[in-house]
């Protein structure tokens, strides 16, 4: 009997016990969200082209926990942090209460608000110090090692994506219908294991070995994953990286990726082919377009059409796919094919101008850009006065903004891996403007 009565007092104990292990790092929950991007998606859409995830329920959670932490006063909102997001929510708000079709617009509202705030300033709150910050970048890491090797996988195999006619895309758990986002999670991880790279000769020669190996495993799956627009952005940050910390080491890396990239080509067997075939499209995207660039001019043209047209204002978050066909030129097909084992035969129509600027100034107009230059004008400044270029969390921070920014000239934010990159940019966001995540030495000169 007095076994059974001490019993719930035991189980009262141990959960007080978990609730302040909780408490005390609560980014663990960041990395529950960072993995639950790899769940597959389900085939079903809601609205104008939006897709729920397993990701965004989880960064749904992540929410809550922020503002209950916030509302027991165990956590607080950097005040920089509500300078630079603030105005953004305010924005958007403008924007979609001028739309041509608010209705319509009310799902776009809710996903920007969600992906460009929420979820940014819960990592903020929750990423507390600089082991929090490990914690996070380490999950997106290990996310983007799990999608490369089976990504690499599907390749070998002949169970990817397909592309001229052969199934070797490597796509990971997202499907051909998100065909590019195992190149985009790859390619976070890349920055990711990068700037531990740097880092890794002073924990010895284990951990370099373990970065390069690493490294190789996520270039290989990235090149089999045949996006363009991911190398360009990535290449560009990286090097970006490797200058800031030490331009001699930028170019002795450059060279040694350059060798290792004849010797990974080789290796690949029929899917060399298709990387370098997709390697020489990038020079001929000028003077010879495939149909997927050509496509892509026709949608930028429509988008600037639009922003002459609705200057101020835009015509409301989501609502370019009513306006597309009014602006554009009859050459633009009317919609993309994908196809893999799993989905099957899939027609996606184009829901976006696919460039982040151009759809931001064509449904929200000059005043909704604004909102979200000054966004990322804060982070920024702050990446900058608290710069550190000997500290791998302030080179993520600065190589992933480069990344988005770059990016965006040829993409917008879609599918699965918007909330990754909520979660990225709220890293940025927590070493430019967050406490306690700043450089721990002063910077060397």
């Amino acid at each position: 009997m007095s076994a059974l009565a001490a019993r719930p007092d035991w189980t009262v104990r141990g959960a007080h016990r978990a609730a302040g292990s909780w408490l005390r790092r609560p980014v663990w929950l960041v990395a529950a969200t960072v993995a639950c991007v790899g769940v597959p998606p389900g085939r079903t859409v809601f609205g104008s082209g939006v897709q729920i995830t397993a990701g965004d329920y989880a960064s749904v959670l992540l929410v809550l926990a922020a503002v209950l932490l916030v509302a027991r006063r165990e956590a607080e909102v950097p005040r920089a942090a509500l300078i630079a997001f603030g105005p953004l929510v305010a924005v958007l708000a403008v924007t979609t209460m001028c739309s041509t079709d608010t209705v319509a617009s009310l799902p776009g509202y809710l996903r920007d608000v969600q992906i460009f705030v929420l979820v940014p300033l819960a990592v903020v709150v929750l990423v507390r110090d600089r082991r929090d910050l490990a914690i996070a970048c380490s999950a997106v890491l290990g996310l983007g090692l799990l999608e490369a090797g089976y990504g690499i996988w599907q390749a070998a195999s002949g169970k990817g994506a397909s592309i001229g006619g052969q199934a070797i895309r490597a796509v990971g758990t997202f499907g051909a219908v998100d065909v590019m986002a195992m190149s985009i999670v790859a390619g976070f991880a890349i920055l990711v294991l990068t700037a531990f790279a740097l880092a890794a000769p002073a924990h010895g020669p284990v951990a370099v070995v373990a970065a390069m190996a690493g490294l190789g495993v996520l270039a290989v799956a990235l090149a089999l994953a045949l996006s363009r627009g991911t190398w360009i952005a990535l290449g560009a940050a990286v090097v970006l990286m490797l200058v800031v910390y030490d331009r001699w080491v930028a170019v002795r890396a450059l060279a040694c990726c350059a060798a290792l990239l004849l010797v990974a080509l080789a290796g690949l067997g029929g899917g060399s082919q298709a990387v370098v075939a997709r390697s020489r499209s990038i020079a001929g995207s000028v003077n010879a377009p495939d149909q997927s660039v050509s496509d892509r001019y026709n949608l930028w043209a429509a988008a600037g059409r639009i922003w002459e047209d609705h200057p101020l204002t835009g015509v409301g978050v989501k609502n370019f796919p009513a306006y597309r066909d009014t602006y554009a030129t009859i050459e633009l097909s009317s919609g993309s094919e994908t196809e893999d084992p799993v989905n099957g035969y899939v027609r996606q129509p184009l829901l976006s101008p696919h460039n982040q600027y151009l759809l931001v100034l064509s449904e929200q107009g000059t005043v909704g850009f604004a909102g979200f230059a000054v966004l990322v004008a804060a982070i920024l400044r702050g990446l900058w006065t608290r710069r550190d270029t000997r500290d791998p969390f302030w080179l993520i921070g600065a190589a992933f903004m480069a990344f988005l920014l770059i990016n965006f000239l040829y993409a917008d934010l879609g599918g699965p891996t918007c909330v990754l990159t909520a979660v990225l940019l709220g890293v940025a966001a927590a070493r430019a403007l967050g406490p306690g995540t700043g450089p721990s030495v002063p910077e060397r000169r």
